[in-house]
């Protein structure tokens, strides 16, 4: 078997924050949505290779009802090849992690995306 990729579906009560937190802050391109009437049930946004999915838990509820779609913040951690450029297009975000030197050789720090999900970015050897 070989694993062509792994993608993050985050829930969240709405899309359309989170999709100009990606693609206005971090230059991340809105390559697929499933609008539900006048809102966004679902969205693919995808840079450099890598992807993160977002959907509304009314859409999991619609197509899965017996799914147990908990709410709550999922944690992701990206690396990333210049951190100072990385804080620069996410300044404004609400802090969930101050800069810091890793014992494992990273710098890192974290932000929460508008639905309150905990996105840590790192930089190794940098």
């Amino acid at each position: 078997m070989h694993v062509k990729r792994i993608t993050a579906v985050l829930l969240v009560d709405e899309v359309e924050p989170c999709v100009r937190f990606w693609t206005e802050r971090l230059g991340f391109e809105k390559t697929a949505e499933v609008p539900d009437g006048d809102k966004v049930a679902f969205a693919i946004l995808q840079k450099d290779g890598a992807e993160i999915m977002y959907q509304t838990y009314a859409s999991v509820e619609k197509d899965q009802p017996d799914m147990l779609a908990r709410k709550g913040p999922t944690f992701l951690y990206i690396e990333v090849d210049d951190l100072g450029a990385t804080m620069t297009a996410v300044a404004g975000a609400e802090i969930a992690m101050a800069e810091r030197t890793t014992f494992y050789g990273s710098k890192e720090f974290g932000v929460k995306d508008p639905a309150g999900h905990i996105v840590t970015f790192a930089q190794f050897g940098g």
